[in-house]
């Protein structure tokens, strides 16, 4: 597992495009790269949502939050993070391995959810109805989302991106509710959370630490 740091400048774009970029391209020889960081504010649109009649309306909502809108590649709906997320990104370089998106989705889901509960979260795999991006493998404490996860996979091996949300719930939340009502899905915003609302103290870089300690242990890729 090779763990790398580079510098984002602070550009959501350059942070989406570079999972990807290093999807495609590699690092050195390295098999598994691992990046972890907390991103200036973002609004993940993906490219369902841009086809959505409200998208335009939607995204100008977020840039009224101060999020800045960028697509991503992965599926899924419109997700939002900023500094107080921590982003997880998993790159595996094996062309013409077998596909297990869905296996994957349940390994990295119990791995996160193991992290999280050994800082102190009550955390369960599973969506919370109208939930923001739902998905079969989100995680929640305290009746909240606060990881959510998308994949992609490409010729080239794949790309499994999480978001921890660990502080700052109610920021997400004034950016979320008018983009989701712009775009026309269901929507609760209750269920936008963080990590600080059942585990007081917590902050990212305890995350990031425990985050890269659980890969440390388990040394070996995850596929």
């Amino acid at each position: 597992m090779t763990f790398v740091e580079l510098d984002s400048e602070g550009d959501p774009a350059y942070d989406m495009a570079l999972g990807p970029r290093l999807l495609r391209e590699g690092l050195g020889d390295a098999r598994d790269i691992l990046r972890l960081y907390s991103p200036q504010p973002t609004a993940a649109f993906s490219r369902r949502d841009t086809l959505r009649p409200g998208y335009p309306r939607a995204a100008e909502a977020v840039r009224r939050h101060g999020f800045h809108p960028v697509v991503r590649p992965q599926g899924g709906s419109l997700a939002a993070y900023h500094p107080g997320s921590v982003v997880v990104d998993h790159v595996h370089r094996a062309a013409g391995e077998p596909l297990e998106p869905v296996e994957r989705f349940r390994r990295f889901a119990r791995l996160h959810a193991d992290v999280l509960r050994g800082l102190g979260a009550d955390a369960r795999i599973g969506p919370v109805p109208a939930e923001y991006c739902p998905g079969e493998y989100s995680i929640n404490a305290g009746g909240a989302k606060i990881v959510g996860s998308a994949q992609r996979v490409t010729r080239d091996g794949w790309l499994f991106s999480t978001v921890i949300q660990v502080t700052g719930a109610d920021r997400l939340r004034e950016a979320l509710t008018p983009a989701y009502a712009e775009l026309g899905y269901d929507f609760d915003p209750a269920t936008v959370g963080a990590l600080e609302d059942t585990v007081p103290g917590v902050t990212p870089q305890l995350v990031v630490a425990a985050v890269r300690a659980a890969y440390t242990r388990t040394a070996r890729p995850v596929t």
